[in-house]
């Protein structure tokens, strides 16, 4: 099973990568045995805000790219 699923923005011109655990889809949504990105893709809106608020805040991680986490949703 994959431990992330991964989403792609555009920052500044630059491509950032955003990752949220399958744990804390499956904790956040309900979303039992799910592929990870079919939880991403049904709930795209509350993943997208949540990676827009962390990247207006800064929040990146030393690789460049944006952990979502649980609180953050």
């Amino acid at each position: 099973m994959t431990k992330y699923a991964t989403i792609a923005a555009q920052v500044d011109g630059r491509r950032v990568l955003c990752r949220i655990s399958s744990a804390d889809l499956e904790k956040r949504f309900d979303a039992g045995a799910a592929a990870p990105m079919d939880v991403v893709t049904k709930n795209r809106n509350v993943v997208e805000q949540a990676a827009k608020t962390l990247i207006e805040q800064g929040a990146f991680e030393q690789d460049g790219s944006i952990l979502i986490r649980y609180k953050d949703l």
